[in-house]
């Protein structure tokens, strides 16, 4: 599709530029946090969001309510659904699923986008009306009207790989899972060697929401077995369950933790040494989600702030790519406070940074 498209950061842009009388509609794959984010993000705001699954409705009587007879008048109306505000509150209705739902749900849909009204009820004045549209030729779809279509803006919603890592951390998501993501990129949305598009059936692939399955299978648990092998391989498939199994039987990487709390260590810098540009990339952006999560300790700052600055000068000296790396997460917005921490506590390193972006500009 020749739409634009936005990771997390600029689709919350997006949200807060947008007027809320804009219908929106987010193009996308399957299992890549669209509603998740959507619902994080307005319930902050104190709006709540009210999702329907329309693949899932078989009348149109599922979104207008059901209909009754006025005694006063004789008329038919409608009694509101379940769903519909009655406390004159604004609110986030996310119309998911849009291009799975049967023709007779798209023509409810067209009036409420187009004059966001329900069988002649009016949404309270500040609700917004957002969409969720799946696309590829391994999805059962229905074609949508260009009539339809043209009353929302639509963009392809492409969540950064290094945006789920951060959101894997905060959620708590078991670290093997997220240390294989850092280091095997290509495995958090599919099968790298499945064609695009290609139908799968029934055999599984992996996705995002199958990687925080996996997480909660084996947080807390040390030890796999073979048949913990089974179970993961029925959430992301057998192959991905088994480059993941074999990746954390071996070493752990350095973590960002580390870095920052003890990168005088001999044996740790000989292990920065050994380490590829993959590596040394996954564990810069361990860093920085370590200093976006996890509060440093105010004893520490100092010493995290001396690491840091020693880390950085050590890649520019040795890493020069790995170096390049970690000044380009610097600059892009994935991590505010990270770089809130470098900017207050790292004076020294934040001129270096200065410095080396302009080299490789």
């Amino acid at each position: 599709m020749g739409n634009i498209s936005v990771n997390i950061t600029e689709l919350k842009h997006l949200l807060d530029v947008t007027p809320s009388t804009h219908n929106i509609m987010l193009v996308g794959n399957h299992g890549i946090g669209k509603s998740e984010i959507l619902t994080e993000y307005f319930t902050a705001k104190g709006m709540p969001v009210t999702a329907l699954f329309l693949g899932q409705m078989s009348d149109p009587g599922d979104i207008i309510g059901l209909p009754d007879k006025d005694p006063a008048t004789g008329k038919t109306i409608f009694r509101p659904p379940y769903w519909f505000p009655t406390d004159g509150k604004p609110i986030v209705l996310f119309l998911d699923e849009l291009n799975r739902a049967r023709p007779e749900i798209l023509q409810t849909v067209m009036d409420l986008a187009l004059n966001r009204k329900l069988a002649g009820k009016k949404l309270p004045d500040g609700s917004r009306i957002i969409s969720a549209v799946n696309m590829g030729d391994q999805y059962q779809l229905t074609d949508l009207d260009p009539a339809l279509v043209s009353r929302f803006n639509i963009v392809n919603f492409k969540p950064t790989v290094a945006e789920w890592l951060l959101w894997a951390k905060k959620a708590g998501v078991d670290s093997r899972v997220i240390d294989f993501i850092s280091n095997n990129r290509l495995w958090l949305d599919k099968d790298p060697d499945m064609k695009d598009n290609a139908d799968m059936g029934l055999d599984k692939t992996p996705d995002r929401r199958a990687w925080k399955r996996v997480s909660d299978i084996i947080s807390g648990r040390s030890h796999l077995t073979a048949s913990d092998g089974k179970v993961i391989s029925s959430i992301v498939g057998g192959k991905a369950a088994s480059v993941f199994l074999s990746s954390i039987s071996n070493a752990k990487l350095v973590t960002g933790k580390e870095v920052l709390m003890m990168f005088g260590d001999p044996d740790l810098q000989r292990t920065l040494d050994s380490y590829k540009l993959h590596q040394l990339s996954a564990v810069n952006e361990d860093v920085y989600r370590h200093l976006e999560v996890d509060e440093i300790p105010t004893a520490k700052i100092a010493q995290a702030s001396a690491n840091l600055e020693a880390y950085f000068r050590y890649l520019a000296k040795n890493k020069k790519e790995a170096a390049a790396h970690f000044a380009n997460t610097y600059i892009q917005q994935t991590y505010p406070k990270a770089i809130f921490f470098i900017a207050r506590e790292c004076r020294k390193l934040t001129g270096l940074l200065v410095d080396y972006i302009k080299t490789i500009k």
